[in-house]
C-alpha cells in the first residue's frame, strides 16, 4: 500500500480552509482528465459518497469515496474528515485534519491507497507521484488571489 502524508500552513481560518479543502468538485479543477459528482449533493455529512472520475472514454474509471467520519473545526478543535476509497481500482483511505493555528491554520492530508495491477514495488512511485499531484491540490485549493504556495514542512516526507 502506497502511503504519503501532506502538510501545509495557510494564513486562512481553519473553517475556511476546511471549507475549501472538502469541497469536493473543486478538486476536479486541479486535476488533469478528472470530473467529480457528489451523490446527493450538499452537505457533506457522514455517507456522503463521491466519485472522482479519471480518464478518457474506455480508459477512464471511477475512483468512489465515503465520508465515514465528518467533524468540522469549531471552537478551537481540530476538524477530521476520513474517507473510504471503495473502487475497483483505487482502494483505501484518506484523512483530512484541519488544525487551528494561531496565524491561521495547518492541514494534513495522509492517503493510504492501493491501485488494482500495480505491484508493491510501485508503492513508492505512487506515493511520490500522489505527494506531487495532492501537494499541489492542497496549494491551490487553499491559495488565495495573488497568493503563491503554502509552506511544507514535509516536502519529501512520505509518512510511511
Amino acid at each position: 500500500m502506497a502511503v504519503f502524508r501532506i502538510e501545509r500552513f495557510s494564513p486562512l481560518p481553519a473553517a475556511e480552509a476546511w471549507r475549501r479543502v472538502t469541497d469536493w468538485e473543486r478538486h476536479a479543477a486541479h486535476v488533469p482528465l478528472t470530473a467529480i459528482t457528489v451523490a446527493g449533493g450538499s452537505p457533506t455529512r457522514v455517507g456522503t459518497v463521491f466519485t472522482a472520475r479519471t480518464g478518457v472514454g474506455p480508459l477512464a474509471f471511477g475512483d468512489p469515496m465515503e465520508v465515514v467520519r465528518w467533524t468540522p473545526p469549531a471552537g478551537g478543535r481540530a476538524g477530521i474528515c476520513l474517507l473510504e476509497k471503495r473502487g475497483s481500482v483505487v482502494l483505501g483511505r484518506a484523512s483530512i485534519d484541519v488544525l487551528p493555528t494561531h496565524s491561521g491554520s495547518h492541514v494534513v492530508w495522509v492517503e493510504e491507497l492501493r491501485v488494482r495491477l500495480v505491484p508493491r514495488w510501485g508503492d513508492p512511485l505512487l506515493a511520490s507521484a500522489g505527494r506531487q499531484l495532492f501537494g499541489g491540490v492542497l496549494d491551490s485549493l487553499l491559495a488565495s488571489p495573488g497568493e503563491g504556495r503554502s509552506h511544507d514542512p514535509g516536502e519529501g516526507r512520505d509518512g510511511g
